[in-house]
């Protein structure tokens, strides 16, 4: 297994901390809105990381969290009345439900921020006690940046967002202007805050991570775990600002491997929410299959950034249909063994810091192939067999092809056209029971004229979008 590694910027050979394991942490949302594209990228990178680390034989351990204690969470809960936990609940379980309709696999590890205050304050409070992190009068704490001799080293682009940082957390009793803060005193009586040994507020940012990663895995003496991951605009400050007060509070280096992946555009401008392009995930699943929306997002390499537009969406759809179409030819039935030669060609693609052109390309030769020798022999069983098997695991490599071919095709048929016709198909069915063929004709030709394919099986009559 290739990954390429953000850190050194060069593909380099995984080899985990543990012989056979793998420990994945990947930064999750802030709860205080409905998730959005950028989020739905990051979670299908990493997926598809976790899913070929499987394939490949590694007991992973995946984890990701949630900030459910934060400015924008507290300023939600000053506009809207309601309670920080109803707030960040309702869009923990909000994610959950979206992620699944992508074909997400759940991580093994959802930590939350406030179930890990205590491993927060303990790594601070190490961080104090080193003289690393130091209080100012007003209670926060800071990360002393002078006293880690290897700042910088993660995201190589600290002296471009120096002043960035700085303006961002402006005080005159910062030692220096890179520090940052580690926990944010209160400041009045509206804030939500946690009582500490050095003050009562709130973790910031950063630190959670570092702090969870600590609490849930257990490193070796060089490193905490196998690889950190998450979007590109994550390397700084983020995750500059965890591995140094990692480094420091624990002696060792946070993550062996640092994986990023790309930002997502919407027709050609970079997704932000204050440009006015934020598309949320709920709105997109709307109007197309989260399945098609799967494998659309994952059509562009993850280190890449994807520029969402609907020309593009729809071309993916059709690629993907080809797969569903093979599908039909061999439903219903039972898999032999997947074809060798494709499942390593498949795995071989993904190994290499999962290529996923090379990976579909794999599969629209097999369909192609597949499709002219059951063009040339129907009914050869073994190959019936092989290709089922063949989808399958393309499912579990690649989180599509799972779904019953004919439902595939009744994506974007609303539920008033459907009942329309599963009424018509019952009224043809006792048409033909009856003999009565040419009222069952008749219903055929309606059905064709709505744009509505059918097919009798032995299973009764199904149909799909022409």
């Amino acid at each position: 297994m290739q990954i390429y590694d953000s850190v050194q910027k060069i593909k380099v050979p995984f080899e985990p901390i543990r012989k056979g394991e793998a420990s994945i942490y990947v930064c999750g949302p802030t709860v205080y809105d409905d998730a959005h594209l950028g989020h739905a990228r990051s979670s299908l990178a990493f997926d598809l990381l976790s899913r070929t680390l499987k394939a490949l034989g590694y007991k992973v351990t995946l984890a990701k969290n949630f900030t459910d204690i934060d400015d924008k969470i507290i300023k939600k809960v000053e506009e809207s009345g309601k309670s920080m936990e109803e707030i960040t609940s309702y869009y923990i379980n909000r994610y959950f439900e979206e992620m699944e309709a992508l074909g997400v696999q759940r991580a093994d590890i959802e930590p939350k921020a406030t179930e890990s205050l205590q491993a927060i304050e303990a790594m601070i409070q190490k961080l104090i006690d080193k003289d690393v992190a130091y209080i100012i009068s007003n209670g926060d704490v800071y990360f002393d940046t002078g006293k880690d001799a290897h700042y910088g080293e993660i995201s190589h682009q600290v002296g471009d967002d120096e002043d960035n940082q700085s303006r961002v957390e402006h005080t005159s009793e910062k030692r220096n202007p890179k520090d940052f803060a580690l926990w944010k005193a209160c400041k009045g009586e509206e804030d939500i805050c946690f009582d500490t040994a050095f003050s009562s507020g709130r973790p910031g940012w950063h630190i959670e991570c570092s702090a969870m990663i600590e609490k849930y895995f257990e490193g070796t003496e060089k490193y905490s775990i196998d690889i950190h991951g998450g979007g590109a605009d994550l390397l700084f400050p983020h995750h500059e600002n965890e591995a140094a007060q990692s480094r420091c509070a624990t002696g060792h280096e946070l993550a062996k491997y640092w994986m990023h992946n790309g930002f997502v555009q919407i027709n050609g401008e970079k997704m932000s929410k204050s440009l006015g392009n934020s598309f949320f995930l709920k709105d997109a699943l709307k109007v197309y299959d989260g399945e098609v929306l799967r494998y659309y997002l994952n059509s562009v390499h993850y280190r890449n950034d994807f520029n969402f537009n609907e020309e593009d969406l729809l071309t993916a759809k059709k690629r993907l249909d080809k797969l569903y179409r093979l599908k039909k030819r061999v439903t219903p039935g039972k898999g032999s063994s997947t074809n060798k030669a494709f499942k390593q060609s498949l795995l071989n693609a993904m190994s290499d810091d999962l290529n996923i052109s090379i990976a579909l390309s794999v599969i629209d030769e097999m369909i192609a192939t597949t499709n002219e020798k059951f063009d040339a022999n129907p009914k050869d069983k073994a190959l019936k067999k092989e290709t089922i098997a063949n989808i399958e695991f393309i499912e579990t490599l690649l989180g599509f092809g799972g779904k019953e071919p004919f439902s595939y095709f009744q994506i974007g048929v609303d539920e008033a056209l459907k009942e329309k016709i599963e009424t018509l198909l019952e009224e043809r069915t006792q048409a033909k029971k009856a003999k009565d063929f040419t009222r069952s004709d008749t219903i055929r030709d309606e059905l064709i004229s709505m744009g509505i394919a059918i097919m009798d099986t032995a299973d009764g009559t199904v149909w799909e979008k022409a």
